[in-house]
């Protein structure tokens, strides 16, 4: 295979990846319609390990060393773990769309993360691009107007907005665990802490447990658990490990514009003309931090993921 091949397949992959995670807002708000938020998120976690259980043995390229256990632990503590608790209270106040452009945000924090945990750094066109971003979230969760899909907006987006940071920790970690193994057993990895991970949680007093069958809410499950926790996270793990962290974490900008065009066609959503005009300052926020002049990083070193 040669490399234009290569980049090829993982931008490819990288584009299936985001487009999954963008279709994942729509289909928990589906899922949060028939059943409770921990059920769900427990449900495709048990669905993505299942999945995963039937090809274990066929995984290989793994290099495991003393002390990655912390490292995978603390990987899949963050994402699924906490993510995907905030994401869901997150969704239950805030509407798809606006989660959607909270989550253009993520690049940002992982290019300053970068530069405090790994000594990275970041060019002043990159700052001003991330105060850009901040503000343009700001904006949009101040002019939100509540609704019965979305009872508290700017709560609901500062939740999704700790979702990110929770993200942040997971791709950071990743970028030192993929040279050493198979994407795909990092996405199984997290599967199964995440499996173990909410499993508790179903029996606090806050849970409701389901009392009938909806077929739209299993169907929304079964999605999320196969196509978004399976299948766009090993995609995107596998398009991570090809190319530089800096080029793989620009995809994820286009998960608020493809979540602002599904919300509009599946769930009828619309922002107000403040709203768009702060998802334009996200946008060009994110745009504007993207330092062409910086040189790409090298292969080994780039291993990050996203949500």
């Amino acid at each position: 295979m040669t490399v234009t091949e290569g980049k090829g397949k993982a931008f490819f992959a990288l584009c299936a990846g985001v487009f999954l995670w963008a279709s994942s807002f729509v289909a928990l708000k589906i899922a949060f319609q028939h059943f409770d938020p921990m059920i769900v998120i427990f449900g495709r976690m048990l669905i993505a390990s299942i999945c995963f259980l039937f090809v274990f043995k066929s995984l290989k390229n793994i290099d495991y060393r003393a002390g990655d256990w912390k490292l995978l632990l603390f990987m899949g503590v963050c994402e699924p773990g906490f993510y995907f608790i905030f994401e869901a209270l997150a969704l239950t106040y805030t509407d798809a769309s606006q989660a959607g452009m909270i989550c253009a945000l993520l690049p940002l924090l992982i290019a300053v993360a970068a530069r405090f945990t790994l000594g990275e750094k970041v060019s002043r066109k990159t700052l001003s691009g991330f105060c850009l971003a901040i503000s343009g979230a700001i904006i949009l969760s101040a002019a939100a107007e509540s609704s019965s899909n979305a009872p508290n907006p700017i709560l609901g987006n500062f939740l999704e907005f700790i979702a990110m940071i929770c993200a942040t920790g997971y791709m950071i970690t990743l970028k030192g665990l993929t040279p050493r193994y198979n994407p795909w057993f990092l996405t199984m990895v997290q599967a199964f802490i995440g499996t173990m991970f909410y499993f508790p949680l179903l029996f606090l007093p806050t849970t409701t447990m389901p009392t009938e069958f909806s077929f739209i809410g299993i169907s929304a499950i079964v999605y999320l658990g196969v196509f978004v926790t399976l299948a766009a996270y090993g995609l995107y793990n596998y398009g991570m490990s090809k190319i530089p962290a800096s080029q793989a974490s620009a995809f994820v900008n286009l998960i608020p514009v493809i979540t602002l065009f599904l919300s509009w066609l599946m769930l009828g959503e619309r922002l107000n003309m403040i709203q768009y005009a702060a998802s334009f300052l996200v946008l060009a926020g994110v745009y504007i931090s993207q330092d062409k002049k910086k040189e790409p990083v090298p292969e080994k070193s780039t291993t990050p993921a996203a949500p």
